[in-house]
C-alpha cells in the first residue's frame, strides 16, 4: 500500500472511477453497507441510503479510511492531521485509531458538543479555532509541517472523494438487487463537495444533485458562475453545521462542472422538517446537515421517481437540541 501511495501526490493527481471502485472493496472489507431503505415522498417510492448509521455516524468513514489504509509505514508513524466540522474528524479519528496512528484534528470551537467529545473518545487531539474570523486551512498546514504529519483534507483530497464515492457503488449494487435496474437520481448533502465528486465518480450514469443551506452554497454558485466562487459576503447563521465551508475546492469542482452538475439549496425550516419525518417515518436521527438532501425532496425541488436514491449524510447531533427540535416542530 505505501508504494502505490508514494506513487499518488494528492497534489498532483486526479481521482477515478477506478480509485473509487478500489475505495469500495476495502471499504467493504472493513464495514456492512449501510441499509438503502424504501419509503414514499407524495406516493412516490424513493431510497434513502442512510449512512448516518456507520460507526462514526456518517459517511466520512468512507474517505477517511481509503486515505490513511494508503499511507505507507513511515507515514503512520508520523501521524495525520485534518480540519472538520466534526464528521469528517470522526472518520479520520476513527481510522487512524485502527491503524494505530496518531490523529490531530482542527475543529472549530462552535462545533455540536457530541462532535467534539465523539473526536476526543476516539483518540485524535482536537485544537480548536474560530470559524468566522480564523482559517482552517492555515491552521492545519501549519500543524501538519510542524509534525511532518499527513494532512487529511475533507474534501480536496483524490483519495478522501474516492472514499467517499464508495457509498454510491454500494447504492448501486443494492438498487441493482431490489429493482434490476441502477440508480437513475442521486440527492447528496453537500459542504464542500467531496460526497458529490465521489458521487458523480461512481454514478456516470446516475443525475447527481448537491443540495446546500441557503447562504453557504459555495459548490451551487461556483458550478452557476463556471468558476470558483465563495460564499456571499456575511453568511447567514445556518443549523447545518457540516456544510458551511466558505469556498469549494478546484479538485471538486472540476470533477462536477464534468458532469454538468446543478446545485440546490433548502431552508433551515425545511431542514427541520426533514430531520423529523426521518425520525417520525423511518426511524432514524439525521444531524441537520445530514438532512438537507431529503429536505430538498420533501420541499418538491428536485424530480423523484422510483430509483431516486436521498443520501441521509449523518446523525451526529446533541441529544437536547434534537429533542428541541422535535417539540418545536411538533
Amino acid at each position: 500500500m505505501g508504494q502505490q501511495y508514494e506513487q499518488r501526490n494528492p497534489a498532483m493527481i486526479w481521482p477515478t472511477r477506478d480509485g473509487v471502485i478500489r475505495a469500495a472493496t476495502k471499504v467493504a472489507a472493513i464495514l456492512p453497507p449501510t441499509p438503502l431503505i424504501p419509503f414514499e415522498i407524495a406516493g412516490q417510492q424513493v431510497w434513502a441510503k442512510a449512512e448516518c448509521l456507520q460507526p462514526v455516524g456518517a459517511f466520512k468513514i468512507r474517505g477517511a479510511w481509503h486515505r490513511l489504509s494508503d499511507l505507507s509505514g513511515d507515514e503512520r508513524a508520523r501521524g495525520v492531521v485534518a480540519v472538520s466540522s466534526g464528521n469528517h474528524a470522526q472518520g479520520v479519528a476513527w481510522a487512524a485509531a485502527r491503524l494505530g496512528m496518531a490523529a490531530t484534528i482542527v475543529m472549530p470551537a462552535d462545533a455540536p458538543a457530541v462532535k467534539l467529545a465523539r473526536t476526543r473518545e476516539l483518540g485524535a487531539t482536537v485544537v480548536t479555532y474560530d470559524r468566522m474570523t480564523e482559517n482552517r486551512e492555515e491552521i492545519g498546514r501549519a500543524l501538519a509541517a510542524d509534525r511532518g504529519a499527513a494532512l487529511v483534507h475533507a474534501f480536496a483530497d483524490p483519495w478522501v472523494i474516492e472514499g467517499q464515492g464508495s457509498a454510491g457503488i454500494e447504492a448501486e449494487a443494492q438498487m441493482l438487487a431490489q429493482m434490476g435496474e441502477g440508480i437513475t437520481r442521486i440527492i447528496a448533502p453537500c459542504g464542500g463537495g467531496g460526497l458529490a465528486s465521489g458521487l458523480a465518480l461512481a454514478l456516470p450514469d446516475a443525475e447527481i444533485v448537491p443540495v446546500e443551506p441557503q447562504g453557504w452554497d459555495a459548490v451551487g454558485r461556483s458550478l452557476a458562475a463556471g468558476e470558483l466562487r465563495g460564499v456571499a459576503e456575511n453568511p447567514p447563521k445556518t443549523i447545518c453545521d457540516a456544510l458551511q465551508p466558505f469556498v469549494t475546492s478546484p479538485l471538486t469542482f472540476d470533477v462536477l462542472t464534468s458532469r454538468d452538475v446543478h446545485g440546490l439549496t433548502v431552508s433551515d425550516d425545511e431542514v427541520r422538517a426533514a430531520q423529523r419525518f426521518a425520525f417520525d417515518r423511518l426511524r432514524l436521527v439525521v444531524e441537520p446537515g445530514g438532512a438537507a438532501a431529503l429536505a430538498a425532496a420533501l420541499a418538491g425541488k428536485v424530480a423523484l421517481d422510483g430509483r431516486t436514491v436521498i443520501v441521509l449524510s449523518g446523525g451526529n447531533v446533541d441529544p437536547q437540541q434534537f429533542a428541541a427540535m422535535l417539540i418545536a416542530t411538533n
